[in-house]
Parts: structure tokens; sequence; C-alpha cells
């Protein structure tokens, strides 16, 4: 732990990077190793299913990094790429077969799906033993009442991260900007489960910027670019920037920015994600992190 993480409550003047890319790589190492061990003990790589319905660019690439960084793992991966027009039917079809695959550990159907399938029917037919993105029913229980459980990976990673920098979380006030399903919910568990003293905060909250500066520790996953900025910072917290934005610039360039203005962030926090490179990484490793323990857990049965 440094010295500047235990100083939580003191004036600095510019905040730490938090380098998610290069802690990720660490964890996928990590993985890397349990998965050899793995192999030695069962015979066979641990299994990750992927399944892409329809040709969204974004969800191609993210498909094709989660596979590439899985084999350099020493995760065997299953592509099942299926046409925008594929039928719910189809596809709770294939995810029964999976269900049933002794090769496969985990189950992972990029998100969001075409308008003719229901998501919350997808998630509900994978096998909770599977469900590496921690989206089940069975998986948000044991999470919210402390047990065992696969846990969504984005907060996974924000969970890692700050255990990484403060060490015991203990006692640390923490405030989780957005109350999505995916993100906002499932953090505020994991920091409450850390025992910390949680707050959710949300597009109805009176007053946000005054409930963000009273944070040690701010999460912000709301999906709007560069709303968090410096008025919204208690000096020296500790900020994770989960948002991805892409802002059209001049001459049809873009760029990608997060949810929290960097720049001003870095005038008054003790340290801060940046976007992209910070949380961003950190999903695809813990993907994989859960993919390893699911395997270990189904070989342990």
């Amino acid at each position: 732990m440094t010295d500047q993480a235990t100083k939580i409550d003191q004036d600095v003047t510019t905040a730490e990077r938090i380098d998610g890319k290069a802690f990720a790589a660490a964890l996928r190492a990590d993985v890397a190793e349990g998965a050899a061990r793995f192999q030695a003990q069962a015979g066979r790589q641990p299994g990750l299913a992927v399944v892409l319905v329809g040709d969204d660019p974004a969800s191609q690439v993210y498909v094709k990094t989660k596979m590439r960084q899985a084999a350099e793992a020493g995760i065997a991966s299953f592509p099942h790429l299926l046409p925008g027009s594929t039928s719910q039917a189809h596809l709770l079809q294939l995810i029964d077969a999976l269900n049933s695959d002794d090769q496969v550990d985990g189950i992972l159907v990029q998100l969001p799906l075409p308008a003719q399938i229901e998501e919350t029917a997808v998630i509900e037919a994978i096998d909770p033993a599977k469900d590496v993105d921690g989206f089940h029913p069975v998986n948000v229980g044991r999470l919210s009442t402390g047990q065992p459980a696969l846990v969504p990976c984005t907060p996974l990673g924000c969970l890692l991260l700050l255990q990484d920098r403060l060490g015991d979380l203990s006692g640390k006030k923490a405030v989780v900007v957005g109350r999505s399903n995916i993100v906002g919910k499932p953090m505020g568990q994991l920091l409450l489960n850390a025992s910390c003293t949680v707050t959710t905060v949300h597009s109805r909250t009176q007053d946000l910027a005054a409930e963000c500066r009273s944070a040690d520790i701010l999460v912000v996953a709301v999906g709007r670019p560069e709303m968090i900025d410096a008025s919204y910072i208690k000096p020296g917290a500790i900020v994770l920037d989960v948002g991805i934005n892409r802002i059209e610039m001049a001459e049809g360039k873009s760029r990608l920015t997060g949810d929290v203005d960097f720049a001003a962030a870095s005038s008054v926090a003790g340290a801060v994600t940046p976007v992209p490179g910070g949380i961003g990484p950190m999903t695809v490793a813990c993907l994989l992190r859960n993919t390893l323990s699911a395997a270990q857990a189904r070989v342990a049965e």
C-alpha cells in the first residue's frame, strides 16, 4: 500500500494515474499460471464459449479481444457467431447445449442482443455455474447475501484495483454513481461486503455533487462524457472511471473519454483511472479469472 493511498483526507495537486492496463496484464499472467495447473490436473484447458449475435462492429472487436487474450492465458475459446436474424428459441437451444458441454466452463453472451431476443430470458438460461458474466439471478443473490459467487467482471476489476491501492477497505466512505445491474448495483454490493459505508447516487439524487464529495472512493458509471469534474471530488479521493464514451470531433475524427473529466479530477483526487487504459483492460482480465474459477469449481464438485 502506497503512502499516498493512506492519505485520503489530505489535499494533493496532481493525482496518481492508476494503470489498469499493467494490473490487468499481471492478472492475466496469474490466470495463465492457474490455467496451466488446471490443465495438468484435468487433462484439458479451461473452456470459454463466447456467443455473438449480429454484426455490431464494437461487439466484434470486443469478442476478438476476449478470445485472443483467452488463448494467451491458456483458455480454450469456443466462438459462436450468429446472424442478427437469429431467433430467441435458437439462441436458447445453443445455450442449453453449452450448459451440457463438459469442455465449456464459462458461457458469455455478448450484449446487447437484437430486439427480437429478450436479454433476461437469455441470462436466466445460462447455468449459474458457467455464468462468467455474473448476471444470473442466482449469482446476484449469492453476491447480495455474501456467499461465493461469480461476480460481474467490471465491478470485480474495480474492487481488485482498490484493494491493491488501499489494502483493507473497511470503514472507507464509498459513493457509486450509477445503479445499473451490470456495474452500479454489484459494485455497491462488493464495496458493502468489503465493509465500506456505501452510497449509490443516480439521476434523481438531490445535490449529487455534495454526495460525491463525501467519498473516499468514488466509482463513476453513468455513460455521460466527462460529467464528473473537480467540484464532485473530495481532495485525495480515489476515483475509478468506468465510463467509455466516443466523442465526435472535427474532420470525422473521434476520441474516447470517460464519465470523469480526467484533467480536472487529477487536480483534486489522490488517484484516478484514465480512459482508455483504466478499467477497460480489467474487465477482460476478470472475465478470464472468472472462467478459471468456474473451471476449478466444476472439477472440485
